[in-house]
């Protein structure tokens, strides 16, 4: 699960880059919306999944003890800085998520709540981003490293 999540998270940065492009560039909102629905979605149900691997059936620390970096506390320090973007993450996408359906008009057209959405996506998709630099490199100190 874990060599998973590490490569989904590439489809998915990928995936928000396009999404961006397509309301940036194209003027594609719906599928811009669309796009987004379905990435968080999607990650709702791999954190969860994710989760409940990481706490009940694999143990990620025995897997981990053999990196050079185990010992020393730097994989702990890693995930505590990953978990410092990834726990706000998700909520608030969702937020930016379910104040864009409230907010923007059926039409999906620009308007009044355009320049908030456009602020909280920003920081949403850094955090996103912080999410995946942060949860590639515990990966590669905590599993690939040797």
């Amino acid at each position: 699960m874990l060599d998973i999540v590490f490569l989904g998270m590439f489809v998915i940065v990928v995936a928000m880059a396009v999404s961006v492009f397509l309301v940036r560039v194209r003027r594609q909102y719906l599928l811009h919306r669309n796009i987004q629905i379905g990435l968080a979605t999607i990650l709702a149900v791999v954190v969860v999944a994710f989760e409940i691997d990481v706490r009940f059936v694999t143990d990620w620390r025995s897997l981990a003890a053999a990196s050079p970096y185990f010992d020393s506390g730097i994989v702990y320090y890693s995930l505590i800085i990953h978990l410092v973007f990834a726990i706000p993450c998700p909520f608030v996408w969702a937020i930016v998520i379910w104040r864009a359906i409230k907010k923007f008009p059926a039409d999906l057209q620009p308007g009044e709540h355009s320049r908030e959405h456009i602020l909280w996506g920003r920081i949403a998709a850094i955090l996103f981003l912080l999410t995946a630099a942060t949860g590639c490199t515990f990966y590669w100190l905590a599993f690939i490293a040797s």
